[in-house]
């Protein structure tokens, strides 16, 4: 039997909908005393009324959309199954939305088979909204709506990178590849979460080294970076839509020559 093809265009008015009714939950909240909750019991990885209240409310118009795709959250878990999924991240960067930094998004993602094939992270503090869908990024603020696209940088002496902190990379191993990336590279900045990952996308960094990413971390973005002509991978080639240790760059010659440094350091 014959599957019906993807209408993306209610796709993207869906990201979009859902974009807008995260932020009804997460502005009021921003930059406020909020309470903040801690997930672990030894560390420290923070949750908010935010993060809660954003999920619930993508989900709801989720739901009202496309009633039998499934939904993945980092707050509410799975429901449902299928070839279809949404990947939700409603408040990428918990620890910069704590501490008024806005470089948090919410992330949004739509996969088919596993495959994210479009996606959407929202500032909505800053107003900047970065969508794919296939065949098209791009970059919204008010009234505008621009294309994406990367740097178009292939080596690796001239590249900005970002990675969220090098304390992430805390094994001797990871540390070497942490130093080997950063011995090769022009420039280095830290702290960005999925904003590092959009300014990929539109142009202004060249690449992002990361381990341990989560699918809702990951599976929004990587739309955003394909379709602006970049390209990501997981560090042993791998599709990075359900996560991993992954590499976004400007493009493909500059992703292989990352992936040749971190699997040699």
């Amino acid at each position: 039997m014959s599957l019906s093809p993807i209408d993306f265009a209610r796709i993207e008015a869906t990201l979009l909908a859902a974009a807008d009714a995260a932020a009804l939950r997460t502005l009021p909240l921003f930059r406020t005393g909020l309470s903040i909750d801690n997930k672990l019991a030894q560390g420290f990885d923070p949750v908010t009324e935010a993060d809660r209240g954003a999920e619930t409310s993508i989900r709801a118009v989720i739901g009202g959309h496309f009633p039998d795709h499934a939904i993945v959250g980092e707050e509410w878990g799975t429901m449902g199954e299928g070839r279809h999924s949404w990947i939700i991240d409603p408040v990428d960067g918990t620890r910069a939305f704590i501490s008024g930094a806005p470089v948090w998004g919410t992330l949004i993602g739509f996969a088919e088979d596993g495959v994210a094939v479009a996606g959407l992270m929202s500032q909505p503090f800053i107003g900047e909204t970065f969508l794919a869908i296939p065949g098209r990024a791009t970059y919204r603020r008010g009234e505008t709506t621009t294309a994406l696209r990367t740097s178009g940088e292939t080596e690796l002496a001239a590249a900005r990178v970002f990675t969220t902190t090098p304390a992430l990379f805390s094994t001797p191993q990871l540390a070497a590849k942490w130093q080997a990336v950063e011995q090769a590279t022009r420039l280095q900045r830290f702290g960005m979460d999925c904003y590092g990952y959009a300014l990929l996308a539109a142009g202004h960094a060249d690449l992002v080294v990361e381990p341990f990413l989560n699918t809702y971390d990951i599976a929004a973005l990587v739309p955003i970076i394909r379709e602006a002509g970049g390209a990501i991978a997981c560090w042993d080639g791998s599709e990075p839509t359900a996560g991993g240790n992954v590499i976004a760059a400007a493009t493909p010659a500059l992703l292989d020559k990352a992936l040749d440094l971190v699997n040699r350091a």
